[in-house]
């Protein structure tokens, strides 16, 4: 798994694929946390990927490094039952406490993919399944 939260903390931005009913849905996060061996992933409860995620918990995450290399990752969204892993997301994106606060009233849901696969794909040549 650290290589799967190394990659991703190495690009940067990744990319997370949902479904809004028929129409696959595409965009940007960049907060990931690994924790017990885990990546764990945060989302707003407010908004419109949560509910997609909600009603089809299957899910893609893709990013990429500027060599060309890029990740595949995909699997079952579950979301955290334990505080644990959002007190861990906040200590290591700080930035995420400027969002969900009292202040805002946005609360921040956790989650990571069960029954996931994950490949390291490079530009030519076969992929490396890391997970």
């Amino acid at each position: 798994m650290s290589k799967l939260n190394d990659f991703l903390t190495e690009a940067g931005i990744f990319y997370v694929a949902t479904n809004d009913g028929a129409q696959p849905k595409l965009r940007p996060f960049g907060a990931h946390v690994e924790v017990d061996g885990v990546v764990h992933f945060a989302v707003g409860d407010f908004k419109a990927v949560y509910r997609q995620m909600l009603a089809n918990p299957l899910c893609e995450i893709v990013a990429c490094k500027p060599d060309g290399l890029w990740l595949r990752y995909t699997g079952k969204i579950v979301f955290d039952e334990d505080v644990k892993y959002a007190d861990a997301m906040l200590e290591n994106s700080p930035v995420l406490r400027e969002i969900y606060n009292e202040k805002t009233g946005y609360v921040m849901k956790t989650f990571h993919l069960e029954e996931a696969e994950a490949y390291l794909m490079p530009p030519m040549g076969q992929p490396e399944k890391i997970l």
